[in-house]
């Protein structure tokens, strides 16, 4: 077994051994048409690249500084002119009314209809029920004890006038028959056997000569064709198609081929150079503008808003606060000043509020709780 091992194994690589890079096809026309090819395309391609990179990232700049919310603002424009209108018509108009229009018709038609199907149609219906059970019933008598013993009379006449003629009739086709065959059957068997029989055969046999002798006219015709246009039209096609077609195929395949893989390499190595590009100009516009903006706002702009907020509008919002406070304490005053002369005048021109009477010593104030010493008739008070 472990003689058998290695035969059946594949063969490994040595370690020293350097590794086969299979050489692409196309031979020696396509390495003399890639290089040219890929130069010529990476200088075409590049300006597009970039062109289309530009274009994606402005459309997208614009799809979300001004598309989006444009088309937010439009839809909410949408809903609110158009959706929401129809809704509150169907929530607050159409359902109400179409609720209000049901009850009706159930009170005005579905009653009604049930009262009268209940009271009236069902009586009815019984009632016909019961004279067409009737009717049904006299009916059935007239037809079994009237109808059927006369029915049964006329077919007993009518079956023994059928035998009747039927005898008659028997004889009769008897001798029809007879004279029908010796007069038409046997003269029209002659005439099939000795006539139409052997004039059919010879038509037959002149038709099939005369089929063989235009198939062959035709096949040799045909064959006479064939060999006329294989000659004329199909080798010289096959010749073409095989020393002038195919050979300048197969060089324009290598030369698409090598096109298309060129354009494949000079879009993604003008991917490289436009994302070189653009990052370099991002860096270009964040040096020159970003970062003076945002130095001007952190080193200028911020101290002076924090200046300002701490030497004018604070200040200014506790002067008002306080400004605010006072106001509130002096209408406070004002209306306790206006409700205090309001209760003098009233009280100098109605008097004061009358005050209760005391109660009555040995009267007591309310309804004492009752207890098991205590009781409420007149005989047992103390």
């Amino acid at each position: 077994m472990d003689l058998e091992k290695p035969s059946r194994e594949q063969p490994r690589r040595a370690s020293g051994q350097p590794r086969h890079v299979p050489e692409e096809p196309g031979g020696c026309l396509a390495v003399a048409v890639r290089i040219p090819v890929r130069i010529v395309v990476l200088v075409l391609v590049v300006p597009v690249r970039m062109l289309w990179d530009a274009l994606v990232v402005s459309g997208r700049f614009l799809n979300d500084v001004l598309l989006r919310p444009l088309g937010r603002t439009l839809l909410w424009l949408a809903r609110a002119v158009f959706v929401w209108p129809f809704v509150g018509l169907w929530r607050y108009v159409a359902v109400p009314v179409g609720r209000a229009l049901a009850w009706l018709g159930h009170v005005l038609l579905v009653v009604p209809a049930v009262w009268l199907y209940r009271h009236l149609l069902t009586p009815l219906g019984r009632a016909a029920a019961w004279v067409a059970r009737g009717l049904w019933a006299a009916l059935g008598w007239v037809y079994s004890g009237l109808l059927a013993p006369v029915g049964q009379a006329v077919m007993w006449v009518v079956r023994g006038l059928g035998a009747v003629l039927a005898a008659l009739g028997s004889g009769l086709w008897t001798g029809a028959a007879r004279l029908a065959k010796y007069l038409v059957v046997v003269p029209a068997l002659l005439l099939y056997t000795w006539v139409l029989v052997p004039v059919g055969r010879a038509v037959a046999r002149c038709v099939r000569g005369l089929v063989w002798l235009v198939s062959t006219v035709v096949g040799g015709v045909g064959t006479g064709l064939y060999w006329i246009a294989r000659i004329l039209f199909v080798l010289p096609a096959l010749a073409v198609w095989r020393w002038v077609l195919a050979p300048v195929g197969r060089v324009l395949a290598v030369v698409g081929r090598e096109v298309g893989d060129a354009l494949g390499h000079a879009w993604r190595v003008a991917g490289h150079v436009s994302l070189a590009v653009g990052r370099f100009l991002a860096t270009v516009f964040r040096w020159i503008f970003v970062e003076p903006v945002r130095w001007v706002y952190r080193r200028v702009l911020t101290p002076v808003g924090h200046a300002v907020r701490d030497a004018v509008l604070r200040p200014a919002a506790e002067a008002a606060r306080a400004a605010g406070r006072a106001a509130r304490q002096a209408l406070a005053a004002a209306r306790e000043s206006a409700r205090q002369a309001r209760a003098d005048l009233r009280r100098m021109l109605f008097g004061g509020p009358s005050r209760p009477r005391s109660a009555a010593l040995g009267e007591p104030s309310g309804r004492e709780p009752r207890t098991l010493g205590s009781s409420t008739t007149a005989l047992t008070k103390d």
